[in-house]
């Protein structure tokens, strides 16, 4: 049974994010209230929902969105999160979701009054930009203060997207990310960094061998990934460095071998930066709280 991130923005707005990077099936649960209408997002790979104790399911592939709503009974969670998948979830009450809109729900069907009682579904797809903010959301790297208040804004962001009709904002601010091959290159990208870590391409390297301009691979990245290209790995080998920690199976120094760093005292001084502590002060706290 998988574990989802449940990030509770307000009582009735809720965002859950469902993540599984094996290579098995993972199943996820979560009751849904009635009156929550439903926003799933595929962001890669894909997913099953399952109801009526399975007597019925709708698969959603990569890059497509599920919008779900039944207000007369009770839709719980249950998902079969396919290997390498990622979902977001919004779930925001019926009387929330109005006042969003109480001065354009002319335009939108689902909110017109000959609608507001009926059971919906509709499948979309994710477009590129708001597959732009379903990564930054997954990606999420600021001080833990501030999180509540990033997916709040997050969470109104994809849905202002996903009702958005005429124009994109994401891309007219960066016109190169309309273009959804461009934003699989820079996801391409992010995944030849990851796959080599302890000793990654330049820059430029990197961009030929996605196929972009050094700028376009520059920009790109930062819009989707919030990041520059090297800030993003940095992050990405301290958290793999500090789930190596957690495991118990690798001293310091194996650890930094590991992602890349050739004396032990650089890897102390990279960790020290991005946590304020110490690899072994680190692996002591673990310890102690072991013993609590």
């Amino acid at each position: 049974m998988g574990s989802p991130e449940i990030i509770t923005i307000e009582e009735d707005f809720i965002i859950i994010k469902s993540e599984n990077n094996t290579s098995e099936t993972e199943f996820v649960s979560h009751s849904v209230s009635t009156g929550l209408i439903q926003f799933h997002f595929q962001l890669k790979g894909k997913s099953k929902f399952i109801f009526n104790n399975g007597s019925y399911a709708l698969e959603l592939r990569d890059s497509k969105s599920l919008f779900l709503y039944n207000p007369q009974k009770e839709l719980p969670l249950n998902l079969e999160l396919g290997a390498e998948s990622w979902v977001i979830t919004v779930l925001i009450s019926i009387k929330k979701f109005h006042a969003l809109f109480s001065n354009e729900a002319n335009y939108i069907s689902f909110l017109n009054s000959d609608n507001k009682d009926k059971k919906y579904y509709k499948e979309e797809d994710v477009s590129p930009s708001m597959a732009i903010v379903l990564s930054q959301m997954f990606h999420y790297n600021l001080h833990s203060s501030i999180k509540n208040l990033y997916f709040k804004g997050k969470g109104y962001e994809i849905l202002s997207l996903y009702f958005n009709q005429s124009e994109d904002p994401v891309s007219e601010q960066c016109p190169f990310l309309s273009d959804e091959d461009n934003v699989l290159k820079i996801r391409k990208a992010k995944d030849i960094i990851i796959a080599n870590m302890t000793e990654p391409p330049g820059l430029q390297e990197l961009a030929d061998q996605v196929g972009l301009t050094l700028k376009k691979l520059k920009m790109g990245f930062k819009q989707i990934y919030g990041d520059t290209v090297f800030g993003f790995l940095f992050d990405y080998k301290m958290d793999y460095a500090r789930k190596l920690l957690d495991s118990g199976s690798y001293n310091v120094n194996e650890v930094g071998l590991k992602i890349g760093y050739s004396t032990g005292s650089h890897f102390i001084a990279a960790f020290k930066k991005k946590y304020a502590t110490t690899p072994k002060k680190y692996l002591m706290s673990l310890v102690v709280n072991e013993t609590k």
